[in-house]
């Protein structure tokens, strides 16, 4: 690798960030290393850094035109940001019953949506607004609570559970944005609804292991027609609903489905769909597919952007989620593991920590909540630092046991 030492005046878009003139873990970079694309990148170097190092046999592809003088990636500039201030108004731990609450009822009406769907009954519009409020509720006050809820719940079929936690993503992504209010809950909505159209495919189909054939994709893909035509059919649905809904399969440089459009057609709220569809898909136990980590998946979102999705909206994405999601299960520098129960914003590799086994895997009671970021004492000479991520198979968790 050959690196150059610049100050951050001297950057341009295009070369590669390899080192800081500060630790990674101080900013807000998700990434030790990254191509600058954007304005929202040089403004946070601005801010954090006076000099950098760049690697200059990475910094421009040859194959990527843009990124030789001729061009930003479409998109990249976009403002995806809202100004509606969401402050905190509880901590995870107070919030946490509430949201356990919530889940539980939702996940009482997902069935109820599935099986009147099953039986050609028309959905229960007023009962979907109402338990989009209440999740919405619960995520203005606190975005982490229901999250970690959803994390730690043991999972039920696929589409019951894809369906409420796509909805939570969505309200979550949504305020972290800083959207209206009355959009958090339309995203709820679209979440909760834009495959409810599965129903009528073949369960055989759904449970298919491995490739589809041509003709099985095809049937596949006809879940958005018809998840369109039971909104459609449902009184008191709002009509940015049905809007919505088709779009979380298009794709930002149009190679996507039912109709191929691109950004701006697809608009923010169905770009923003298509990322949280997808990163919960490829995080989730599927049976045609391997189930990826958080981290990777957000890897794949990244070198996607501007191709299959809205690069702005996927940084912002990723600083969203960050690189140690709510729910996550960690290894600790001391052989300790635990759960993550809340982000911190500013430095991502410091969330707080609720270490839920010793080192000899025994169960901790009381539990023991770690803030990282203020570099609790692990001994006389290390803080508390996170070694790795587990699978979340390595610790068997009732949610009921938290915060008691």
């Amino acid at each position: 690798m050959l690196k150059k030492q610049l100050s951050v005046d001297e950057l341009r878009y295009g070369m590669y960030v390899s080192e800081l003139d500060r630790p990674w873990t101080d900013t807000p970079f998700v990434f030790q290393g990254f191509l600058l694309r954007t304005p929202t990148q040089l403004e946070a170097l601005r801010r954090y850094c006076k000099h950098v190092f760049v690697d200059v046999e990475r910094g421009v592809e040859p194959d990527d035109r843009r990124l030789a003088g001729e061009g930003p990636i479409p998109g990249a500039h976009e403002q995806v940001r809202g100004s509606t201030g969401y402050p905190e108004l509880a901590g995870v731990e107070s919030e946490f019953g509430r949201a356990r609450d919530v889940y539980a009822d939702s996940i009482a009406l997902v069935e109820d949506i599935i099986r009147s769907a099953h039986t050609g009954e028309v959905l229960d519009a007023r009962r979907v607004r109402e338990a989009v409020a209440r999740i919405t509720e619960t995520i203005v006050r606190n975005p982490d609570a229901l999250m970690l809820v959803s994390k730690l719940r043991e999972k039920g079929p696929l589409t019951l559970t894809r369906a409420l936690d796509v909805s939570i993503y969505m309200v979550v992504f949504g305020r972290f944005l800083q959207l209206p209010r009355d959009d958090l809950e339309l995203l709820g909505m679209v979440g909760l609804l834009q495959d409810v159209g599965k129903v009528r495919l073949p369960s055989t189909l759904l449970e298919k292991k491995g490739r589809l054939t041509p003709e099985e994709t095809a049937l596949a893909r006809r879940h958005v027609e018809y998840s369109v035509d039971m909104l459609r059919d449902t009184p008191g649905m709002p009509p940015r609903l049905i809007e919505l809904v088709p779009l979380h399969h298009e794709r930002h440089d149009g190679s996507g489905y039912p109709r191929g459009l691109k950004w701006p057609e697809i608009g923010l709220y169905g770009s923003l769909a298509g990322i949280v569809d997808t990163f919960d898909a490829l995080t989730t136990m599927r049976p045609y597919a391997e189930q990826m980590s958080p981290s990777n998946a957000l890897g794949l979102l990244y070198k996607e952007r501007g191709s299959n999705f809205h690069p702005a909206l996927v940084e912002q994405f990723i600083q969203c989620i960050g690189i140690f999601p709510v729910g996550s299960v960690v290894e600790l520098n001391t052989g300790e593991v635990g759960i993550v129960i809340a982000q911190n914003l500013v430095r991502r590799l410091k969330p707080r920590v609720m270490v839920v086994l010793d080192a000899d895997g025994r169960p901790m009671r009381p539990h023991k909540i770690l803030d990282l970021v203020k570099e609790p004492k692990a001994s006389a000479d290390e803080a508390y630092h996170i070694r790795r991520t587990l699978e979340h198979s390595k610790v068997q968790l009732d949610p009921r046991e938290f915060f008691l």
